[in-house]
């Protein structure tokens, strides 16, 4: 197979220091960052100046099939949203559904300049197919929970062996495959023993919601008489393969038992905000030198997969928490969006940083826009200021996604028809 070649030239790249230059990719890999303004026989040659480069935005907890269910059951608490509005919509979803919300979804993250996500939903196989035509990276997991129903269960394991095996490494290695209990108050313990040592047997990640409401760990005090966190200790399921979303309601031990099992937190501010879940102490957890990456959670909940609007949002809300302007400042909140994302993932050898060797995993921003005028601080501008929209070009894998704001793997508007009618048939069933 021919090599392929593309250079970025005359941009600002946010590396381990800000500095204007080039970066030149072949195949899938950055294989040279210099100052050299040439052209240097590239196939590609792509303009980045008056723009700045960063890694692939990183989204730790998705539900990218939730897209079809936006403005779907706004302004009502957790409990209600699910049992009465998300839960009988799911229940009529088929693969044709869940392939055309992922599908959106992908396109939504392309343009505001997401890369790779952790996909956590049902119908998997329709899933991966979309991040596969999209070309995204994609860490998917099916959903399982049991509600201690054995025969559930039963399904649920075969339903995850069956996506392992199906799709785990495939679309060049773009898509990989983690084991999902969807929480510990929907999941039996015998189905969360089953993950942590089928995890344990395949070397996959674990992917789970964890304390995301008040009312959640007040049940778990009064059922199991412990946290959640405390609950999963019990039963040996926390360990450094554990990505935990949410995480709104820590106790001080609970913190301690996430840092000593190196658990990964994925931090959800909008949707917790959404849902009036709380704020989750992401300063203290960071003080601890736990692992806090972002995520959106589903569109139904957020209501978009704009990363732009998690970071600026996670800093603020640190910053009002605790009274204190000196909280998650903008340049370890846009570690949390990329090398934090890739760390959580088990990705922080392939992307995450604009280094030599790493996957081309990279996007512009473009930094002529009102208001990222007067242009002074990049990471400030890009924490505080920008939107997804901003976002010029985006790179995943070596290949070119969009350029110069036009998707070159999906046709928009297609996507956005195909999504309509799947979310008109839907609404129609339930």
């Amino acid at each position: 197979m021919e090599t392929q070649t593309i250079l970025i030239k005359n941009t600002t790249i946010i590396a381990n220091e800000i500095k204007k230059g080039s970066v030149l990719i072949e195949d899938d890999k950055i294989i040279d960052i210099t100052a050299d303004k040439g052209n240097n026989g590239a196939d590609e040659i792509i303009n980045g100046e008056g723009q700045v480069l960063i890694p692939g935005l990183v989204n730790t907890h998705t539900h990218l099939s939730m897209n079809l269910m936006r403005g779907l059951a706004d302004d009502l608490p957790l409990d209600v949203w699910l049992n009465d509005h998300i839960w009988p919509v799911e229940a009529h979803l088929e693969g044709k559904h869940c392939y055309a919300g992922a599908l959106l979804a992908a396109l939504e993250m392309i343009k505001s300049g997401t890369t790779t996500c952790n996909d956590m939903y049902f119908h998997m196989d329709d899933v991966a197919r979309a991040i596969d035509e999209s070309g995204l990276r994609g860490l998917i997991t099916h959903c399982m929970l049991d509600a201690g129903d054995e025969e559930k269960r039963n399904q649920e394991i075969k339903e995850t062996e069956h996506i392992i095996k199906k799709h785990h490494d495939t679309a060049q290695g773009r898509i990989k495959v983690a084991i999902s209990s969807h929480s510990p108050y929907t999941c039996s313990e015998e189905l969360l023993r089953w993950t942590r040592k089928k995890a344990d047997e395949t070397g996959l990640k674990i992917h789970i919601h964890v304390s995301e409401t008040e009312k959640e760990v007040v049940d778990s005090l009064n059922d199991k008489k412990k946290r959640p966190f405390e609950y999963l200790e019990d039963i040996k399921f926390l360990g450094p393969d554990v990505i935990a979303a949410h995480s709104v309601w820590l106790s001080g031990a609970e913190i301690a038992l996430i840092k000593e099992n190196n658990v990964k937190i994925s931090h959800n501010p909008l949707s917790n905000m959404k849902l009036a879940s709380g704020i989750s102490p992401v300063s203290d957890l960071l003080a601890n030198d736990v692992c806090v990456s972002l995520g959106t959670d589903g569109v139904a909940s957020n209501n978009n997969l704009d990363l732009f609007q998690e970071m600026k949002m996670s800093s603020l809300l640190q910053k009002v928490r605790k009274l204190d302007p000196t909280l998650l400042p903008a340049d370890k909140v846009l570690e949390m969006a990329t090398i934090n994302g890739a760390n959580t993932l088990g990705m922080e050898k392939e992307i995450g940083t604009i280094e030599v060797g790493k996957k081309a995993d990279l996007v512009l921003v473009d930094m002529n826009a009102p208001h990222l005028t007067p242009y002074r601080n990049p990471i400030s501008h890009l924490v505080y200021s920008a939107e997804g929209a901003d976002v010029n070009t985006v790179i995943c894998n070596g290949e070119i996604l969009m350029r110069n704001r036009e998707v070159l793997t999906l046709d928009e508007m297609e996507v956005m028809n195909i999504a309509q009618s799947a979310a008109e048939d839907l609404i129609s069933r339930s």
